[in-house]
């Protein structure tokens, strides 16, 4: 098929629910791809922060064929050693107790939204404090989570049980903390709200503060963790221990997973049947997230992604049409003078440079594996295309 063709097929049987690029990727390797024409693209996506390993990664390539071939998936009624191995290295990698395995970063906000709930029972609190312009999902349920108007007004009535707080202003969540609420959620960057890192010292007197009230502390890692901001969790930069975890887009390297991570006060508090999931914990899924865990897991690797974020952040920063870069490691947010973010992102597709949008920013989300030589290649190109404006 040509890409008009593939185009025409996706116009008349596919749900228009994307905002569509002209492109139409058929293979890739590492920050690079190809599209069914040949054209060849630097990908600063990678799948929306997905593809941590790049594209087709022989190490993970092996890993998830093989296990194709011995067993592609069974019941959650029996044991996998994919599942349980993926769980295990997980806590030693986050610092958490266990994991419940699901296949999105929504299912995993939802579980958690469930979690709060069964510890709030004891008091009769169900409130959940989320953070005005966080993003939690598209579910009924995280949609409501959601602290952005913009999302919630096409679907309302929405599910019952958040409240709202000002980022980085912890006397704010503190006059809504009553009796009523059972857990705080947060993103420690907010990444569609436009790349923007919470303070640390809010972080820190937040972890102080839900510790006092007894009230859970979930950090939402969907698009901050597996080492996209330099360490494992972002959380673990920010020196506080949460109470859940939720994870998601990295951690499989292309393949969907979930997981809601709960710290040891929380272990085994759902029981058989308050909780499931047909594909979650998936053998073949679950082999892929080992062979990224095991890689982004070491000391070494993260270093490497520190490193690479303020090359990238020095390097667009130099630029004369950027007024400021933000965000952490791998997981930034470009804000121009007087350019529309999104022209910019069609452009850059036409030009051989993949990129997105978070609000009025460029957002940069590469693969953790991209080199010098593709981050210069994507560089040139992004100058290029901001210097014919």
């Amino acid at each position: 098929m040509n890409f008009q063709e593939i185009k025409e097929q996706d116009s008349t049987y596919i749900l228009h629910t994307y905002g569509r690029v002209d492109a139409a990727l058929v293979k890739g390797k590492n920050a690079r791809a190809w599209d069914v024409d040949g054209k060849e693209y630097i990908d600063f996506t990678s799948g929306i922060g997905v593809n941590a390993l790049g594209y087709s990664d022989p190490l993970w390539v092996a890993a998830v064929a093989k296990q194709a071939g011995e067993i592609q998936h069974l019941c959650n009624y029996y044991y996998s050693p994919q599942n349980t191995a993926l769980a295990q290295e997980l806590a030693a990698a986050s610092g958490m107790a266990q994991a419940f395995f699901c296949n999105s970063g929504a299912e995993a906000n939802e579980c958690a939204v469930k979690i709060a709930r069964k510890y709030g029972e004891k008091r009769n609190a169900y409130q959940i404090i989320t953070l005005q312009n966080s993003f939690h999902g598209r579910t009924l349920t995280t949609l409501a989570a959601t602290g952005q108007e913009g999302f919630h007004k096409d679907f309302l009535p929405l599910t019952e049980g958040f409240l709202y707080a000002e980022a980085n202003d912890l006397s704010g969540v503190e006059k809504l903390l009553d009796a009523s609420v059972c857990a705080v959620l947060l993103e420690t960057v907010q990444g569609e709200g436009g790349v923007i890192p919470l303070e640390e010292e809010f972080v820190q007197g937040l972890a102080a503060l839900c510790g006092e009230k007894d009230v859970l502390l979930m950090i939402d890692e969907v698009q901050t963790g597996v080492g996209r901001t330099g360490s494992f969790y972002s959380f673990q930069g920010y020196g506080v221990k949460p109470d859940v975890v939720t994870t998601a887009k990295g951690l499989a390297g292309g393949l969907p997973i979930g997981a809601c991570l709960v710290s040891e006060k929380l272990r085994d508090i759902l029981k058989p049947g308050q909780q499931g999931s047909t594909f979650g914990g998936n053998p073949v899924v679950c082999a892929g997230a080992r062979e990224v865990v095991r890689r982004v897991s070491d000391p070494a690797f993260l270093r490497k992604v520190t490193e690479k974020g303020s090359y990238l952040r020095e390097k667009l920063s130099t630029l004369p049409q950027v007024e400021l870069v933000r965000g952490k490691g791998l997981m930034l947010g470009v804000k121009l003078k007087d350019i529309d973010a999104h022209e910019v992102l069609v452009k850059c597709a036409e030009q051989g440079l993949l990129i997105l949008t978070a609000k009025e920013l460029v957002r940069f989300l590469p693969p953790l594996t991209i080199t010098k030589e593709e981050m210069d290649a994507g560089l040139e190109i992004f100058a290029a295309v901001l210097q014919s404006f």
